[in-house]
């Protein structure tokens, strides 16, 4: 089934203080058309500059994601990000008046608070997935970590976080769906160890917008209550003491795993940078910024060379549309049935293959001594399956009519010996009879021919 695309029903904002520049700042969520995606505006820099929600955006990961542009930067938004993919949202504007996004209590509860009170909107465009479709790693030698990318019918993760500490040791956590989100995981808060605290704050000019009451701290060596009082005193926070769990007494835990949830949380965040929601199941173990954003962009570029490049063909794996299949939707037939068989077919898109041989009864006058499929016959081959992607969703006996053809371009001769791979992709939703679709014809991992159809569905007499 189709998911529509999703955005606000109204704005919404959110203040609060940036975690590392301490800086007062407000993030107000406003609707966005189709196909916009996540996008943040600095609206306290000349001109108003928009920094993309985009893995190649990334600058930095020390103590968050950050992202810049044209030196505009904006950093901490993985929390707000989490909750807009966890949300079901697709298309969001943020205008945010400072460099960091508020850090408020370290989870992403108050933007799903936030979202629920706005409202959500279906829009007209289907939303277009990053589907999983092999096995892909991102491993980092030096901190241990790594993220693996399952195929999954639904967005799922498992993290598992190792520290080498009394208290927080190993950790594991699951969603097995993302529509889970909002319950399992969306309050789970972020985590500091005490004794760091104190140095990030005095050696390394960060948290200046932190206290104890935004982050889960954990106790991991033995301290004196003068020690916690002092720590205390320097964020400006009540006295404070060690809970038996080995965390101060300042929060109470939703959940025993809340820390490995929190980095789960993270995950979803950093991986709101691909661009699309995914369909797949990530596996991370011992997750990071830096890990989770090269992770983001492994899964960019693989999406698009999926997209951009040859679709895969194994020869010994079993069609989707045999030519009986296919004669059952088009009415051509020989010499004009120019797709022998369908390999791949989903809600918009669809990849058919033509093996060309010597005996094709063109080759007798295009050309006797240099035989070479005609350019026409290759419009019309990306036709025939643009008809099936259309025809095998309905009901009843159709016909497709091709009444425009727009931006045809022949790359590479084709010549007997080829086989032709088609893929087609709907660049809009049916509407009112109408298809609009872009095809792509490869031989190889070469373009032999591309185009753009509109074809009128009429019912069959």
């Amino acid at each position: 089934m189709a998911h529509m695309q999703r955005t606000l029903a109204r704005p919404f904002s959110i203040h609060g203080r940036g975690l590392h520049t301490g800086v007062d700042v407000t993030m107000t969520f406003l609707p966005a058309p189709e196909n916009h995606g996540f996008k943040f505006r600095r609206t306290d820099l000349p001109g108003q500059p928009i920094i993309e929600a985009d893995a190649d955006l990334v600058v930095d990961t020390s103590r968050g994601t950050l992202l810049e542009k044209n030196g505009a930067r904006i950093g901490t938004i993985e929390h707000s990000l989490a909750a807009l993919v966890g949300m079901g949202l697709d298309n969001v504007l943020i205008d945010v008046n400072n460099e960091e996004a508020p850090i408020i209590d370290g989870s992403a509860r108050v933007f799903v608070e936030g979202i629920e009170q706005a409202g959500i909107v279906s829009q007209k465009e289907e939303r277009r997935y990053l589907e999983i479709k092999e096995k892909i790693v991102f491993r980092d030698e030096k901190t241990g970590s790594e993220l693996i990318a399952l195929p999954d019918e639904d967005y799922a993760l498992n993290v598992n976080i190792a520290f080498n500490s009394r208290v927080l040791n190993n950790q594991f956590a699951v969603l097995n769906s993302i529509a889970g989100f909002r319950k399992e995981i969306s309050m789970c808060r972020t985590f500091v160890f005490l004794h760091e605290l104190e140095f990030l704050l005095k050696h390394n000019n960060l948290i200046k917008g932190g206290d104890l009451s935004s982050a889960i701290v954990i106790i991991d060596k033995d301290m004196s209550q003068e020690e916690l009082d002092r720590l205390a005193d320097l964020f400006n926070h009540e006295r404070v003491a060690v809970k038996k769990e080995g965390i101060l007494n300042n929060v109470d835990l939703h959940f025993d795993n809340e820390c490995a949830r929190h980095k789960l949380l993270d995950v979803i965040g950093d991986l709101a940078l691909t661009g699309r929601h995914i369909r797949g199941r990530i596996i991370a173990t011992k997750p990071g910024h830096g890990a989770n954003t090269a992770m983001a962009r492994a899964l960019k570029k693989n999406f698009l060379k999926m997209e951009t490049g040859a679709p895969t063909y194994n020869p010994n794996a079993e069609s989707l549309m045999d030519v009986k299949k296919i004669t059952e939707y088009l009415p051509h037939r020989y010499p004009f049935l120019l797709v022998d068989k369908i390999i791949d077919i989903r809600e918009n898109q669809i990849v058919g293959v033509k093996n060309v041989t010597i005996s094709e009864p063109f080759f007798q006058g295009h050309f006797p001594d240099e035989p070479v499929m005609p350019g026409v016959l290759l419009v019309e081959a990306m036709a025939q399956t643009g008809g099936l992607l259309v025809l095998s969703q309905l009901e009843g006996k159709y016909n497709t009519y091709f009444i425009r053809i727009d931006n045809v371009k022949f790359r590479k001769k084709v010549v007997p010996g080829d086989t032709l791979l088609f893929r087609l992709e709907l660049t809009t939703p049916i509407r009112r009879g109408i298809a609009m679709m872009r095809g792509v014809c490869f031989v190889g991992d070469k373009i032999a021919a591309e185009g753009e159809f509109m074809a009128q569905i009429v019912r069959s007499n």
